[in-house]
């Protein structure tokens, strides 16, 4: 049976809810997949406008999907940012077709969160996110406007994961937790807010009790961004540029252009390029070399450079090459 909250939350969902979003108007399990993955770190509007439908339509099966090549999959993300997403995703689809094929069926992804959380990238969060969406499993889902919200309710400044999830677990709507857990992020985005929340229309104001000084939950994190410097050395030979496929964690299966310790002598500082990451402010300094023998393994045109998947940085770096050369 339904708790007055549960209906109220529901009610809610139904009049101001984005019912439409694509991911809420299918019962594809890797459709919403897909969806949950780039939805993490990356607003909705952005994955909606840029990602969702072109990735789609490229890889439309999970098979698709394991049987594209990883630099294709890479190319396709990106401008998504937090390539291991990328790279997580085309692992799993990887793993469940080959266990498709042992059984002789076409791949799917398990409902079970046990099942779930042991695939490539899938947490506790993701896990949550696809047994409840995909398969009405009665979980709920965590997420940042969600932890806001359960903070609130409760007034917690600095609680556990531990305390959110149990308290989640506490107030989920088994009977109807698609629509209960889609209404929380609902809520929590357009009237739970972190500044200036609406708190005397919000559903659950008849049981929040921050609902005087909301914005004190959850205390506020202080980040410090450190910043990182390289330098980055463009070898050009014949009209092409020198680029190399990263085998690091960062950017690991992207093309990059070579960061060096110390710039050649014979080469010629052209400028900066700056981009933000999460963690970290990354400053490029830009040297050209230009060789006279070819040096490098793989060179290639400007027009091929943007056929391949690149990070951001990368990009820039392309752009202020043609703007200063």
């Amino acid at each position: 049976m339904q708790t007055p909250t549960q209906i109220k939350i529901l009610t809610w969902y139904k009049t101001h809810g984005r019912l439409d979003l694509p991911w809420r108007t299918t019962d594809n399990p890797y459709h919403i997949y897909v969806s949950e993955v780039m939805l993490q770190q990356t607003q909705v509007k952005t994955v909606l406008e840029r990602f969702y439908f072109p990735f789609l339509k490229k890889f439309p099966t999970l098979q698709d999907l394991a049987e594209a090549p990883l630099d294709a999959v890479l190319k396709m993300w990106e401008g998504l940012g937090y390539y291991n997403r990328a790279k997580n995703l085309h692992k799993t689809a990887e793993i469940l077709t080959q266990e498709g094929q042992i059984r002789g069926v076409a791949p799917t992804l398990p409902s079970e969160l046990e099942e779930l959380i042991k695939l490539p990238g899938i947490g506790k969060n993701t896990a949550h996110a696809v047994a409840t969406f995909a398969y009405k499993k009665p979980v709920p889902i965590m997420e940042a406007n969600v932890k806001r919200i359960l903070c609130r309710l409760h007034t917690l400044k600095t609680p556990t994961d531990k305390e959110l999830w149990n308290i989640a677990y506490k107030l989920v709507d088994n009977i109807n937790p698609f629509d209960y857990n889609q209404a929380m992020m609902d809520i929590g985005s357009s009237l739970c807010t972190p500044k200036n929340p609406h708190c005397t229309i919000c559903p659950l104001s008849d049981i929040c009790k921050g609902k005087e000084e909301p914005t004190l939950y959850p205390t506020k994190k202080k980040r410090m961004v450190p910043t990182r410097e390289q330098h980055i050395m463009l070898h050009l030979y014949n009209d092409r540029l020198s680029l190399t496929q990263r085998k690091g964690k960062f950017l690991h299966g992207l093309w990059g252009f070579e960061d060096v310790e110390v710039p050649l002598c014979a080469s010629e500082y052209i400028g900066e390029v700056t981009h933000a990451y999460t963690h970290f402010k990354l400053v490029c300094k830009v040297y050209v070399y230009d060789a006279l023998e070819k040096e490098k393994d793989h060179y290639f045109t400007i027009e091929n450079i943007r056929k391949l998947a690149i990070s951001k940085v990368d990009e820039k770096i392309v752009k202020l090459y043609l703007d200063t050369m």
